[in-house]
């Protein structure tokens, strides 16, 4: 038989007709610029922000000083400087934390926690500044929220087993990881928009849960859809079945 006559025996995947669907879906260019631009506020890059609007041509008012506020304190966790942060966030407006006492807490936590790993990190390991930050700061606020002295209590454990071993049980080596850092910036973030009276977080980052939902619903009701729906934003789809907590963590910080 010539090569000639020889039939490809490969057949050509059927596309999903939930994906044909999705395919013939045109969502408008504007309100995808509008979804991007929104992303770059809320998420506080004003030079990335200014980038984009000339090159879609949106006429958006930016209020840098705001933006410039929110990355200086968003830098300011991410490295562990959590005094420094505080300060910020209350010359920009002392009704934020007054008003969220949770975040207040979760900010001065955080704070301990950095004091502890500085505490223990020689070999000359002085507790001192810890504990009376926890007791001066996280106690008195601890003392009638049981959730808070949970945390508190747990925060503290830290003390006792990070000299002591090398190796921590997975939920005092979260308190050490970067994304902790990350997940309360980000909340600091929400907050201070809100206080702003704009949208507590980026609509992208709704519009991903909301995906997610609907997702997890159309499979509990045993809707024909494909197995896998990637998201379609790159490498992001490697990471997402980690990161479908909060929605999506916040991501590597963009070069202002």
């Amino acid at each position: 038989m010539s090569s000639s006559t020889v039939s490809v025996s490969a057949a050509t995947p059927t596309q999903h007709p939930f994906q044909r669907k999705i395919d013939e879906i045109k969502p408008s260019k504007m309100d995808i610029n509008f979804v991007i631009m929104d992303y770059l506020v809320s998420e506080g890059y004003p030079r990335a922000a200014e980038r984009f609007a000339k090159e879609a041509n949106i006429h958006v008012p930016l209020v840098e000083e705001s933006i410039q506020s929110r990355v200086e304190i968003r830098r300011a966790i991410h490295s562990g400087d959590i005094d420094a942060a505080i300060t910020k966030i209350n010359d920009l407006n002392p009704q934020i934390l007054d008003t969220n006492r949770s975040l207040h807490f979760t900010l001065l936590r955080l704070q301990l926690i950095e004091l502890i790993r500085t505490c223990t990190s020689s070999a000359t390991a002085d507790v001192t500044p810890a504990l009376n930050f926890a007791s001066a700061q996280l106690a008195p606020r601890a003392a009638t929220i049981p959730e808070f002295l949970k945390d508190l209590e747990l925060t503290m454990t830290l003390l006792i087993m990070l000299p002591a071993t090398g190796k921590l049980q997975p939920e005092l080596a979260e308190l050490l990881e970067p994304s902790l850092r990350r997940d309360v910036a980000s909340k600091v973030n929400e907050a201070i928009l809100t206080s702003m009276g704009d949208h507590g977080e980026a609509r992208m980052r709704s519009l991903v849960r909301l995906r997610h939902w609907a997702e997890a619903k159309a499979r509990a009701t045993g809707k024909d859809i494909p197995p896998v729906l990637p998201l379609g934003l790159q490498d992001a789809d490697e990471t997402s079945s980690e990161n479908n907590g909060r929605n999506g963590g916040a991501g590597d910080e963009m070069v202002q």
